[in-house]
């Protein structure tokens, strides 16, 4: 398997994922894709974009809501930061 720039968290059974990553579950039921599909997709994106032009990305182009799309950009901007 790849190695992705920003992998998906991994949340021990029987705790709740924290911040940004607890959108994760309802994006994943939403749109139907993996979340490190998301988290791929807006890593690529902001390494030539700004935050906000990447959730209005994921918002036009992808049909998320405002909430989720930040989710995965503020998320994926964090570990990058790293």
């Amino acid at each position: 398997m790849a190695e992705h720039r920003v992998p998906a968290p991994v949340i021990p059974e029987g705790e709740k994922a924290k911040g940004p990553a607890s959108y994760f579950p309802s994006i994943e039921k939403s749109y139907g894709r993996p979340i490190q599909e998301w988290l791929d997709l807006a890593a690529d994106r902001l390494d030539s974009e700004p935050h906000m032009a990447v959730v209005a990305w994921l918002k036009d182009e992808h049909g998320l809501g405002h909430g989720h799309a930040n989710a995965i950009v503020a998320y994926a901007k964090a570990i990058l930061a790293k």
